[in-house]
């Protein structure tokens, strides 16, 4: 089995100079081809089950799928809760077998959110489990606008809140389709100057992928959530599947035809997370 937790493809990732692809995950077929696509580029993969995942799947089946995947992998992979808003759900998702939580606390006060993620903290690592959090608010494309991360509320929650990750709002947005999302530098490296943890990027989707590369490269953000960009892919490539013959009806025929696009857009993704040369 090459189950593993968050801390340990984060770690090496900030000491090596590369990042992690945190993909976003909504059923077997194309958590399948993530592996696929980690493996053909030998990197560790994060698999990531989001609120909308779970709307549909139980945390249960999510949790066996993801390490009945690592245990036939050759490359590291983490069975990752994503945006758990409750201590319930970051429970129910380590009792699966998860063996990374995140707890996202960003829509609530700087003292509540350390401290209702700090207890889920303990809970995690007492059960071998990495966890990580959010300080200022990633907003949403078309949607909740973002309230950027300050260096002072980064300090006293990398401090205070026993996370083994944290994730910022430094201009990233969710599920942005279009690469426009302008990155602020400046604040960027005031976090950095105030923390060790490894940082993460959401709504990586929406980040350019040069910059994207010169992160992952050159700062301490070692995951970028990436969903919106590999659904796209999904749907284009489905769309053509049924198009392609108007008679077709065989589910399982037409989802084999989105595998290989899947997967090489995954593929993608995780080479420009890796630099120049493999780490």
């Amino acid at each position: 089995m090459t189950l593993a937790t968050l801390s340990q493809v984060l770690q090496p990732a900030l000491k090596g100079g590369y990042a992690v692809g945190g993909l976003v995950v909504l059923g077997w077929e194309d958590a399948r081809a993530y592996v696929a696509a980690a493996e053909a580029e030998n990197a560790p993969v994060i698999l990531q089950a989001g609120p909308g995942c779970r709307a549909h799947t139980p945390l249960r089946v999510l949790g066996a799928m993801f390490r009945t995947l690592a245990e036939g992998a050759s490359v590291p992979v983490v069975a990752h809760l994503d945006h758990g808003y409750t201590e319930d759900e970051c429970r129910e998702a380590i009792d699966c077998g998860f063996s990374s939580v995140m707890f996202d606390g960003s829509r609530k006060p700087l003292d509540q959110n350390i401290a209702e993620t700090a207890r889920i903290a303990a809970i995690a690592h007492a059960a071998g489990v990495s966890i990580e959090g959010e300080i200022g608010f990633v907003g949403y494309s078309q949607g909740e606008a973002s309230a950027g991360t300050t260096p002072e509320e980064a300090a006293r929650f990398a401090a205070e809140s026993g996370v083994d990750a944290m994730a910022v709002s430094i201009g990233n947005v969710h599920l942005q389709q279009e690469k426009a999302a302008e990155i602020d530098l400046d604040a960027l490296h005031a976090i950095e100057a105030v923390t060790d943890l490894p940082l993460v990027i959401h709504g990586g989707s929406g980040v350019p992928v040069a910059i994207r590369s010169r992160l992952a490269r050159e700062s301490k953000i070692c995951k970028f959530n990436i969903g919106t960009e590999l659904r796209m892919a999904f749907g284009q490539a489905l769309r053509e599947a049924v198009d392609s013959d108007p008679k077709r009806f065989d589910r399982l025929a037409i989802l084999k035809d989105t595998e290989a696009p899947v997967r090489d857009a995954a593929r993608a993704v995780i080479r420009t997370l890796r630099g120049p040369s493999p780490k």
